[in-house]
C-alpha cells in the first residue's frame, strides 16, 4: 500500500527544535551575577598588575613579582556563574523544564508569591457542561455555533455537549474572541454573545438560578441573542490530581502566598480554594483569591504585588495569562500555545506540577553552588596572591596552582547534572 504523510513542521521549526533553540539562548541570557563578574574580571588584571609592579617595588626581587602574576586566575570568577547556570538549564530541559536563562533562575531566589490561573493550569481544562438554562431551544445551537471557533475549554465544552445533543453548529460569521470574557459572532442573522455575566453586563446577584449554580462552584456562560439574555449554560470542572502535592512542596520550598486569579465568578472561584485547602491541609491565609478579572487586571495584580516589594512567580496555560506571564518576575507556561511558550522565560514541557517545585528546588541549589563558586573563587586569589607577594609561593608552583580554581568551579557546578 501506500501512507501518505504530511510534515506541518521540520527541523528547527519543530517542538525539538524550538527546545534547543530556547536552550541555545539561555545560555547567553545573563544574569546580574554573571555580568557582574565579567565587570570585575576585566577590574581584577589590572589590580594584579598593581600588586605584581609594588612586589617588585617594595622587595626588589623579581620572581615574587612573576609569581603575581602567574597565579591570578580573572577567568574562574568569569566562570563562577555561568558554569552553574548552563549545567542547570541543561539539566534542567532534560527533566521537562525548560529555563530560558540564568536571570531567570536569579530573579526567582528569594519569590514567595505565586499566582496561578484557574481553568486549564489549576483544572484539569476538561470542562462540561452539567445544565443549560434556557428560555427557547435554539439558545444551545446558538452558543454552539458562536463559540465554533473559539479555543478556550468553556468554548470546546459548549461544543461538545452540542454534538452530544446531536444539535446543528452553524459556522459564524464576525466572529471575534475577547480574551477574559467570551465571545461574539453573527449566527443565523443574529448577533450573539457568550461569555462570562461581566462580559454580558449582567448583574448575577439579579437571580436566585445564577447565584446557585455559582455557589456549587460552577463555571456559568451566559447567551445573549440580538441584546437579550436568552439562557445560561453551567460548567464544571476539577482540580488536577497533582496539585495539591506540588503546592505543599512548594511551601516546604519557601513561597508563602498563593493568589488564584480567574475570570470565574467570586463564588466559583471560593469553590476551587476551598478544595485546595482541604486536600493540601493548609491554613486559611494560604490561598487568596481574585475573581471575574480581565487579562489587564491580572498584569495589574501582578505590578501591585511587585510595587510591595514582591518577587512574583506566575503559571498560566492560555491566551489570558501570556501578559502577566510577561509581566511577573517569572512566569511559567503549563501549556502548549505559542503564545503562553513565547512569553514565559520558564516553560513546562510536559503535563505534570511536580515540575513546580522542581524548579523552585532548581532555583536554590543553583544559587547555593553560584555563592560557593564564587566565594571559593575569592578566598582561592586572596591567598595565592598573598603568598606569591610574599615570596612564598615560586612561578613554577604558581603555574601549576593557577588553573585549580577553574577545576573546582567545574567540579562543584557538575553537582548540578546530577538530579536530587
Amino acid at each position: 500500500g501506500a501512507v501518505h504523510v504530511r510534515v506541518n513542521r521540520i527541523g528547527s521549526d519543530s517542538v525539538f527544535g524550538s527546545v534547543v533553540r530556547m536552550v541555545e539562548e539561555a545560555e547567553a541570557n545573563q544574569g546580574a551575577t554573571a555580568r557582574v563578574a565579567d565587570r570585575f574580571s576585566g577590574y581584577y588584571l589590572p589590580i594584579v598588575a598593581a600588586i605584581s609592579l609594588a612586589t617588585f617595588m617594595i622587595g626588589g626581587e623579581v620572581m615574587p613579582a612573576v609569581a603575581v602574576l602567574v597565579v591570578a586566575c580573572s577567568c574562574s570568577f568569569a566562570l563562577a556563574t555561568p558554569i552553574a547556570m548552563l549545567a542547570s538549564v541543561g539539566a534542567a530541559a532534560k527533566r521537562g523544564l525548560l529555563i530560558k536563562g540564568g536571570r531567570y533562575i536569579e530573579q526567582a531566589k528569594g519569590a514567595e508569591t505565586l499566582l496561578v490561573d484557574k481553568t486549564g493550569t489549576l483544572t484539569t481544562g476538561n470542562v462540561v457542561v452539567t445544565e443549560v438554562v434556557a428560555e427557547e431551544p435554539r439558545v444551545l445551537a446558538y452558543a454552539a455555533s458562536a463559540e465554533r471557533y473559539s479555543e478556550h475549554p468553556i468554548g470546546a465544552a459548549i461544543r461538545a455537549h452540542a454534538a452530544a445533543r446531536g444539535v446543528a453548529v452553524e459556522a459564524p460569521r464576525d466572529f471575534e474572541a475577547v480574551p477574559g470574557g467570551g465571545v461574539r459572532a453573527v449566527v443565523d442573522g443574529c448577533e450573539v454573545r457568550v461569555g462570562t455575566p461581566r462580559f454580558i453586563g449582567h448583574d448575577p446577584a439579579s437571580s436566585e438560578g445564577l447565584q446557585q449554580l455559582a455557589a456549587e462552584g460552577k463555571s456559568v456562560a451566559l447567551v445573549e441573542i440580538d441584546g437579550t439574555v436568552r439562557g445560561a449554560i453551567a460548567l464544571a470542572d476539577r482540580l488536577r490530581d497533582d496539585v495539591a502535592g506540588a503546592l505543599v512542596a512548594a511551601f516546604r520550598l519557601g513561597i508563602r502566598r498563593i493568589e488564584v486569579l480567574t475570570g470565574d465568578s467570586p463564588a466559583g472561584a471560593n469553590g476551587i480554594a476551598q478544595e485546595l485547602r482541604r486536600q493540601t491541609g493548609l491554613g486559611e491565609g494560604a490561598f487568596q483569591v481574585r475573581a471575574s478579572l480581565l487579562p489587564a487586571d491580572k498584569v495589574e495584580r501582578v505590578r501591585q504585588l511587585q510595587a510591595e516589594g514582591e518577587r512574583v512567580i506566575m503559571i498560566g496555560d492560555g491566551i489570558n495569562d501570556a501578559p502577566a506571564l510577561a509581566e511577573a518576575d517569572v512566569g511559567i507556561a503549563a501549556g502548549e500555545l505559542d503564545v503562553t511558550v513565547n512569553a514565559a522565560p520558564v516553560v513546562f514541557l510536559r503535563d505534570d506540577w511536580e515540575l513546580l517545585p522542581r524548579f523552585i528546588a532548581i532555583v536554590r541549589r543553583t544559587m547555593r553552588v553560584v555563592h560557593l563558586n564564587i566565594g571559593f573563587t575569592a578566598v582561592y586569589n586572596l591567598a595565592g596572591l598573598g603568598l606569591a607577594a610574599f615570596g612564598m609561593l615560586p612561578p613554577a608552583v604558581a603555574a601549576a596552582l593557577q588553573s585549580l580554581p577553574d577545576l573546582g568551579i567545574l567540579a562543584n557546578s557538575s553537582r548540578l547534572l546530577r538530579p536530587k
